[in-house]
């Protein structure tokens, strides 16, 4: 118990990184169809348009493994007193981020890119506390 008050702002970054990163890959994997039609609209005309099923491919299985890490970082934090699982979650969540962003910036999708500024704040919060 002593580890769950100790670290609770900590175990929300995480909890918030796992519903939003976990839940994000479970979708383009069961609606693998709908997203990629969407996203080869979305980056038709950039030097993107080529690459979608690559793209989300890559993305789904980062954002499943931030949430694992996620999941992995919060039974290591309750059970060993130990974030660095919950600091690589962070990162790597972080990095996806980017990736998006990257995108986003290409399709010139600018009120989408800075839809994940927020995202990127509550991560990069949990990068610097989890160090």
């Amino acid at each position: 118990m002593e580890n769950l008050t100790n670290h609770i702002t900590e175990l929300l970054i995480l909890v918030f990184i796992l519903i939003t990163f976990l839940q994000s890959g479970v979708d383009k994997a069961i609606d693998w169809n709908g997203n990629t039609g969407w996203l080869k609209e979305h980056f038709s005309g950039t030097f993107l348009s080529g690459m979608v099923p690559l793209m989300v491919g890559i993305i789904l299985i980062i954002e499943v493994l931030v949430g694992i890490l996620a999941i992995a970082g919060i039974v290591w934090i309750l059970g060993y007193n130990d974030t660095s699982l919950a600091l690589y979650s962070c990162i790597l969540a972080c990095i996806t981020l980017l990736m998006l962003l990257f995108g986003q910036r290409i399709a010139k999708d600018y009120a989408g890119a800075f839809t994940l500024t927020g995202y990127f704040i509550v991560c990069i919060l949990g990068v610097y506390i989890m160090q």
